[in-house]
């Protein structure tokens, strides 16, 4: 009788894409819930982003040219106020 060989576990890419309309939700919500102030850099949301995924939120941050030490602020900066 043969041993039996398993697969390694693959390195595969995360199954979750993220746009950033996505990450412009999440950042409102965690903003609203009071998790998070605007006046934090953008990399303090890697604490709420699971590290696999975290890549794929970097790139498309990238993508859409808000740097890493950018406030958080910023990546909300176009909202609708309903009471002023």
């Amino acid at each position: 009788m043969s041993p039996i060989t398993l697969p390694l576990p693959s390195a595969a890419p995360p199954s979750t894409t993220y746009t950033i309309n996505m990450i412009k939700d999440e950042v409102r919500h965690l903003v609203d819930t009071g998790v998070v102030s605007r006046q934090q850099p953008l990399y303090v949301l890697c604490e709420f982003i699971p590290p696999r995924e975290w890549v794929c939120v970097e790139i498309e941050l990238e993508r859409c040219e808000y740097l890493l030490r950018d406030q958080i602020g910023d990546l909300m900066a176009h909202e609708c106020w309903e009471n002023d």
